[in-house]
């Protein structure tokens, strides 16, 4: 059976600072950049929200981890396991493992192995890495991402974290390439399949192509200027996974204008009797 969860992605405006990793081509090297935000809820109080409010699981960006400190993921996992929910999938927001630029490839696989690292602390099942920012035509940007993912997936493993992928950035912008980057792991790569990353008249073909390996659903509106959500196309989506007996984490996503947690009470409404 399917359950609720929720990407903090959709509290963006209310968990504090949104901190970014760029990539400084310049001095071959990670920067860091924070977006200041309030700070209405901390992360660590969030578990608890949720399980009261009936969510089953939570999605983590690594752009809202205030620290990664062995101390602070402690505090953060027994959080989570207080609460009886689940820490599903941190949500690695950076990098570009398909990068033709070695040393930014290399750097990027390593830090993404920093952030497989965090997940076991913190107790997380899955991370998710971007498959690339190339173009999705780029063939050979494929093969190094799906090296890349080969390398980080073992690595996760060892460290007892799934490492997947989504329909997210260029690369993996078309089903046949994320197809292509599963089929290179003979079944063993799961995804997030995201409602609102396929475009274009075959956008549903699409998402129903790449739903049999979808380990948790991104259940993503299109939203109007008033933060309402266009319920025929979101419906549209959401009978795909009815018709493809999908049974894992459908999670919430909100990006709308106005109270984050009115937005995902609307959606919640449509979403609710899919599950």
């Amino acid at each position: 059976m399917s359950y609720l969860s929720l990407s903090t992605w959709s509290l963006h405006r209310n968990l504090g600072p949104l901190r970014w990793t760029q990539w400084d081509a310049e001095a071959g090297k990670h920067m860091f950049v924070e977006n200041p935000q309030p700070e209405l809820m901390k992360l660590v109080d969030l578990p608890a929200h949720l399980a009261k409010e009936g969510f089953g699981a939570v999605e983590i960006g690594h752009f809202h981890f205030p620290s990664t400190d062995d101390g602070y993921l402690a505090e953060l996992r027994a959080a989570v396991e207080r609460a009886g929910i689940s820490l599903d999938t941190i949500l690695l927001d950076y990098g570009d493992v398909s990068s033709a630029d070695e040393v930014r490839r290399q750097a990027d696989v390593a830090y993404a192995r920093e952030w497989i690292d965090v997940a076991a602390k913190a107790g997380a099942k899955n991370i998710r890495v971007v498959a690339g920012e190339s173009e999705p035509g780029d063939k050979a940007a494929l093969a190094r991402s799906i090296a890349s993912l080969k390398e980080l997936h073992a690595y996760g493993q060892s460290r007892n974290v799934r490492v997947i992928t989504e329909n997210f950035k260029p690369l993996a912008s078309t089903s046949d390439n994320v197809l292509a980057i599963i089929g290179a792991f003979e079944g063993g790569l799961n995804v997030i399949d995201d409602f609102g990353n396929f475009k274009g008249e075959t956008k549903y073909e699409q998402l129903a192509a790449i739903l049999p390996h979808a380990v948790s659903i991104h259940a993503k509106a299109h939203y109007d200027e008033n933060g309402l959500p266009d319920t025929e196309e979101y419906v549209r989506c959401l009978e795909l996974l009815k018709t493809g007996g999908y049974d894992g984490a459908v999670s919430l996503i909100y990006d709308g204008p106005g109270d984050m947690w009115e937005g995902l009470s609307r959606i919640r409404r449509i979403v609710e009797p899919y599950l």
